[in-house]
């Protein structure tokens, strides 16, 4: 982000904003269109304003913004892996032995036939 222009940062930063708007009004039940239409159009029209002037800030912002998307969707995603391969019965470990099983069975290998690599 520090490489780019500001008024990319603006747009950047006007899309975080408008994310976490969305969040918090849905999860406090007021989410409206008309609500997030008028928040869209004050946003974008301060940061593209003032966007050369809080080019840092907007720099600052847009890193947080980003760790912590990235966070969550971490979490989720993993959480959502979790769900899955506990309702599918997958054992990525194969700490449990089953009788059917897609994988193949890998013969013992004798002491005889592994020869020494350099």
């Amino acid at each position: 982000m520090k490489l780019s222009s500001p008024r990319f940062k603006a747009i950047a930063v006007t899309a975080g904003f408008s994310f976490w708007f969305i969040i918090i009004t849905t999860s406090i039940g007021v989410f409206s269109f008309e609500s997030f239409g008028i928040f869209l159009a004050i946003i974008i029209a301060i940061t593209q304003i003032f966007s050369v002037k809080l080019s840092k800030g907007l720099d600052a912002f847009a890193i947080i913004n980003t760790k912590i998307f990235l966070g969550i969707l971490y979490i989720f995603l993993i959480s959502i892996y979790g769900i899955l391969f506990r309702l599918l019965a997958i054992d990525l470990l194969r700490t449990k032995w089953k009788t059917e099983t897609y994988w193949i069975k890998i013969e013992q290998i004798k002491d005889e036939r592994v020869l020494k690599q350099y």
